[in-house]
């Protein structure tokens, strides 16, 4: 960055040389105009050429498969999504430990004292022994929250694969438009440096009797114009290159446009839209969101049916007190069954089944965002690509005329304003393609977010791929607690 932007001061440094040059030979009388135009031109084009050669750029590439796994690899976003999967998964072993039983060991120590008549009586005592609870039946409530507890680790997940895809989408764009801003710089660059060449050009006629005034006022503003255009391209190069640093975790280097896509990019509107429905983690979250509602339903329901629990105790030492030995244990089954609970049963009946209505309308809405997304991201695909296909035509032709006017200016058929003009026409469409091109590839990664496909193994990134499923497993080993105790 520090080497582009000597370029200006160069070319006021190769300006200076040009109106030394003229002002000898204007005092000596004897330069041919013709030969002082070539050399103007000679030195304008050689100082261009060497100018460019000192804009320097890191050799170490920075492809954007390896900028996508750096993103992926580091951001926070994504390890906050992961364990918040983890987390969701511990509720699925809460629930499923309402259906198993619970056991615990008791032990009680007792060290009792008295004074009666001045004699002094101690006591000491302790017991050991054993409680066992466990719920036989409960009309399925156990179940339904079970279920329910799947399909919110199932939203987790979802969530997870839609931080990967928004972290993806987002270092994408970032790399592209650090290319954009980059491009734009240099071009911008060599706009004002021609325009500065202009302004010395203009000064030389002024200076020997051929050019004007105006002609000078001309260049001198389309320059101004030029240096204000050119340091917003910086401003927004700084911006693009904190964006990079931000989504990918390091500055960008030599960064390139091209990227193989392979098959990932739907051929056609239509499979666009099908593989949306099919593997969107939007449409993915709002399904799970319905069979969470649904389960929360049939548990709210199921919480008016009965309660069996088995509840047993045993005394191992000590159980009778005094000096009497032995063991004493109980066994008892508990039926309970709701009458009356103020209302609040009911109320949770019916607030599960308003939940459960809002979420399959909430997942309308989600396939209808989601098709809005496809559409959009596909129609920006194709309108990209006609944008470059007339950015490209226009750039070319107004190449060609702008070496048209220049040399009809040089005969007199042109002012120094058709040249200016013609420049200006030139950039723009330099400008309109290097744009199109970046907004190509954003579109495209846009689109591949929209039908589900943005992600790690889609696009076989050099990364481990972040999942809870070995987690997901580990929990729902329910024994892992009674495995987990010393047995000697």
């Amino acid at each position: 960055m520090r080497s582009v932007c000597l370029l200006l001061e160069v070319y006021l440094l190769i300006s200076k040389v040009m109106g030394a040059f003229v002002e000898k030979t204007d005092n000596a009388k004897k330069t041919d105009m013709s030969a002082v135009s070539g050399f103007k031109k000679t030195l304008a084009t050689t100082g261009l050429l060497a100018t460019m050669a000192m804009v320097t750029f890191p050799v170490s590439a920075e492809p954007l498969r390896d900028a996508l796994a750096s993103a992926y690899a580091s951001n926070p976003n994504i390890a906050s999504a992961l364990i918040s999967v983890k987390a969701s998964a511990e509720d699925i072993a809460l629930r499923r430990a309402g259906k198993l039983p619970t056991i615990g060991l008791s032990a009680d120590v007792t060290s009792a004292w008295s004074v009666v008549g001045g004699a002094q009586t101690t006591t000491n005592s302790a017991t050991l022994g054993m409680s066992y609870r466990q719920t036989l039946f409960d009309n399925l409530k156990t179940d339904a929250q079970i279920e329910q507890a799947r399909a919110f680790s199932t939203v987790a997940t979802q969530a997870l694969r839609n931080a990967e895809q928004n972290v993806l989408l987002s270092a994408a764009t970032s790399y592209y438009n650090v290319i954009r801003d980059t491009q734009l710089v240099k071009l911008r660059a060599e706009n004002v440096a021609f325009f500065q060449a202009q302004v010395q050009a203009s000064k030389d006629r002024l200076s020997i009797g051929e050019g004007t005034r105006i002609d000078v006022s001309q260049s001198e503003a389309r320059l101004s114009s030029g240096v204000a255009s050119y340091r917003n391209a910086v401003t927004s190069l700084q911006v693009s290159q904190a964006g990079f640093q931000r989504w990918i975790g390091k500055p960008p280097r030599n960064l390139s446009m091209g990227y193989n896509f392979g098959n990932s990019i739907p051929s056609s509107l239509d499979q666009a839209l099908n593989l949306a429905d099919a593997q969107h983690p939007a449409i993915l979250t709002a399904n799970a969101q319905i069979r969470a509602a649904q389960s929360a339903s049939d548990a709210a329901r199921a919480a008016f049916g009965p309660t069996l629990d088995l509840i047993g105790s045993i005394c191992a030492i000590n159980c009778f007190g005094g000096n009497a030995t032995g063991m004493s244990g109980s066994v008892r089954l508990t039926l309970s069954i709701p009458i009356y609970s103020g209302g609040a049963m009911g109320a949770s009946v019916r607030q599960a089944n308003l939940n459960q209505i809002k979420s399959e309308l909430d997942s309308f809405a989600a396939r209808d965002q989601v098709r809005e997304a496809v559409v959009s991201a596909w129609n920006g695909v194709q309108n990209a690509n006609a944008q470059i296909t007339s950015a490209q035509s226009s750039a070319n032709s107004s190449q060609l005329v702008l070496d048209g006017v220049i040399e009809e200016q040089r005969v007199g058929q042109r002012t120094i304003l058709d040249v200016l003009n013609s420049r200006s026409d030139l950039t723009l469409a330099r400008e309109s393609l290097i744009t199109a091109q970046s907004s190509r590839m954003i579109a495209s990664f846009s689109l591949l977010s929209a039908v589900g496909r943005l992600s790690a193994a889609e696009l076989n990134l050099p990364v481990k791929i972040m999942s809870a499923d070995g987690y997901l497993q580990s929990v729902e080993d329910v024994w892992s607690e009674l495995r987990s105790v010393p047995i000697n």
